[in-house]
């Protein structure tokens, strides 16, 4: 899809598919300091996401299963185990901020991404660039126990038309709480109280396992190649 306003884009290099191991992924770029969360918006419904200051598109040949979803927050209804999840963490403390990196944050991205993603232990600053550095208004959602240990963070861009999920990270040793399903179902409820329409959740990959979850959020919407929400998941 065309961007809704004229940039001038970087094609990088390809790579391995995160999501479907066995293709090469390609992207197309360009990298911004300050955007208006309404034009970001936009960019949103034309396929782009964006990691850190970087505004991104996948352009991958013969390949266009990174479909972007979204959720009307007034029509979502928790199932069942979203319910129970809601139950299992109701002793969490949710707090909502402006982002700010710390030590501890970081202590717990980098046990994260050893733990979930088998990676390499990131520096402080790309740490910092990935997630700190934004070019819209971005909010912070931290997750800690009663005794006050950080146990997940969640980041979102956020307009007065949409909550978009950014990141999420927790402490692996708390998998039993189902901590990415909580944090989604907070968010969720938050877009809802700031009367928020939309909450994107990014791209759903059809045949991904690693993208299986967004589609238990329902009704959900998906971006078609014309540019229109078509309503699934019901």
């Amino acid at each position: 899809m065309d961007p809704p306003v004229p940039v001038a884009f970087t094609t990088l290099p390809p790579h391995t598919c995160p999501y479907l191991p066995d293709r090469q992924a390609t992207l197309r770029a360009f990298s911004v300091r300050r955007m208006p969360g309404l034009v970001y918006h936009d960019f949103l419904n034309a396929s782009f996401r964006r990691s850190g200051l970087v505004i991104y598109q996948p352009i991958c040949e013969g390949c266009r299963e990174c479909v972007p979803l979204r959720l009307p927050v007034e029509r979502f209804c928790p199932s069942k185990s979203q319910r129970r999840c809601l139950r299992r963490n109701q002793d969490l403390l949710v707090s909502v901020t402006e982002p700010s990196p710390t030590d501890e944050k970081f202590e717990l991205y980098t046990k994260y991404q050893s733990h979930r993603h088998d990676s390499k232990p990131e520096s402080r600053a790309n740490f910092e660039d990935f997630l700190y550095r934004s070019p819209i208004e971005t909010l912070e959602f931290n997750y800690r126990d009663a005794g006050g240990a950080l146990l997940a963070v969640g980041i979102c861009d956020i307009c007065p038309k949409s909550l978009s999920s950014v990141y999420f990270f927790f402490d692996p040793t708390q998998s039993r709480r189902g901590l990415g399903t909580y944090g989604a179902l907070c968010e969720i409820d938050f877009a809802l109280q700031q009367k928020i329409p939309h909450y994107y959740l990014g791209y759903w990959v059809k045949e991904s396992g690693k993208m299986a979850y967004k589609a238990d959020f329902k009704p959900y919407e998906l971006l078609s190649p014309d540019g229109s929400w078509r309503e699934s998941g019901e």
